[in-house]
């Protein structure tokens, strides 16, 4: 199933495509990107191959969905970012993630796009929405309360879990 096009005031969610490597491999090259999440600024190849697996939709052994956007601004559809959703427990699961490029963040559009992420997730009938956000990474964790997510006691490879409360609206 393809992904759908979602929107917000200032963001369109593009399905991802291996052709968007080659402008992504900018907006993730800052190093600072990776402070948190580990690893560094990927090469073009190596976005290639990540954009090549992930475009499958699901995991090897069929277990996971794979939803992933490309954030790209209106008007212009510069590419600042992305978005996505890995759906378990036959759609009732959804753990999600966010990048903003180093030059967009700061101007909310991880708020924007992990909100309209969310409430897409909600719609599919997915009732346990989680990230994991390491500790120390506050402009993240901001993102996430913003988006509905509270931070719970669980630690997984040191990351915090958050979750969207069982009775949000």
């Amino acid at each position: 199933m393809p992904d759908p096009r979602l929107t917000s005031a200032r963001l369109l969610f593009v399905p991802l495509s291996v052709t968007d490597a080659e402008e992504m491999v900018h907006v993730l090259s800052a190093k600072s990107l990776y402070t948190f999440i580990g690893g560094a600024p990927p090469t073009l190849d190596e976005l290639r191959d990540r954009y090549t697996r992930q475009v499958v939709g699901r995991s090897p052994d069929g277990s996971q969905e794979w939803r992933n956007w490309i954030l790209r601004k209106k008007p212009d559809s510069e590419a600042i970012g992305f978005v996505q959703a890995t759906i378990t427990d036959e759609g009732r699961r959804a753990e999600v993630a966010w990048v903003i490029g180093e030059q967009w963040q700061g101007q909310g559009y991880a708020s924007e796009a992990a909100k309209t992420l969310i409430a897409w997730l909600r719609t599919t009938g997915a009732t346990t929405i989680e990230a994991h956000i390491h500790p120390a990474h506050t402009a993240s964790a901001r993102v996430a309360r913003n988006a509905g997510l509270q931070p719970t006691i669980q630690f997984d490879d040191g990351e915090q879990l958050w979750q969207l409360p069982t009775d949000a609206p």
